[in-house]
């Protein structure tokens, strides 16, 4: 149902089942999936490609052109997947040509309010960014990540996969999977590890992970003999691999 005081461009493209309330806009070169729920007072401008059963709540501003002042107009993208909730306020800025012109979001989302996205960021799926977190643009966050309550995050930054950052953190550099961050500047916790139980990881994972995680920060290695210490672990875990394949593409450092 599209409420008589919305407005829709006459070129953009609603699936089935979708609700839009009064006084939302929803410009020209947008694609809205079957299912999804747009409240009042809502902005998606495009080019964006807004999956199905998504949800956004009101004076939520999706699909905006960057603040990057390099950005002239031209014709970037915001993509985004399925089931994401979108809180109030939360502002999502499309990509600029200086990368792959798009901002991209996966499914299973929750961002809650006053969260930024700013231009080119990639997140994948099942995150959850709490209230005023914000990432800079070009950014990367893995699936399963948690970002705490307005954590603010540097341009060029990656985080990974099942990653948590405590309420009010600076990251200026690159957080692997599983860690958990804090401060401010941010330095590594511990280990998330109330997320690989939930998650049904295998002890024999868990041991894995930790055993990865006394390398790099308990043993006062450097990276380099950290990552050799590793190496039988990582050829017999896929997670820990993927740590070590995650420090190894890191071009900003990682936490330490």
């Amino acid at each position: 149902m599209i409420d008589k005081l919305a407005f829709v461009h006459p070129d953009a493209k609603i699936g089935n089942n979708v609700t839009i309330g009064p006084w939302s806009y929803i410009g020209a070169d947008v694609e809205i999936g079957d299912d999804t729920w747009i409240s009042s007072h809502v902005v998606i401008k495009g080019p964006s490609v807004i999956g199905k059963g998504n949800r956004f709540f009101q004076f939520s501003s999706i699909g905006e052109e960057c603040q990057d002042k390099k950005y002239a107009g031209e014709p970037t993208t915001l993509i985004m997947g399925d089931n994401n909730i979108v809180r109030e306020n939360v502002t999502i800025h499309r990509g600029t040509i200086q990368d792959n012109s798009e901002t991209r979001i996966g499914s299973n989302n929750l961002l809650m309010a006053y969260v930024h996205i700013a231009h080119d960021c990639v997140l994948g799926d099942n995150i959850i960014m709490a209230n005023n977190a914000s990432i800079a643009g070009h950014v990367h966050v893995g699936d399963w990540a948690i970002l705490g309550g307005m954590t603010g995050v540097h341009q060029f930054v990656h985080i990974g996969a099942h990653a948590f950052t405590a309420g009010s953190s600076t990251i200026f550099q690159d957080v692997p999977p599983f860690v958990m961050a804090a401060g401010s500047p941010a330095i590594p916790r511990g280990l998330n590890v109330e997320g690989l139980k939930r998650r049904g990881f295998t002890k024999e994972t868990q041991h894995a992970i930790r055993r990865t995680y006394k390398s790099l920060y308990r043993k006062n290695l450097t990276i380099e003999e950290a990552l050799a210490e590793i190496t039988a672990d990582a050829e017999s875990d896929e997670h820990v691999k993927g740590m070590v394949e995650f420090i190894n593409g890191s071009s900003r450092g990682i936490i330490r």
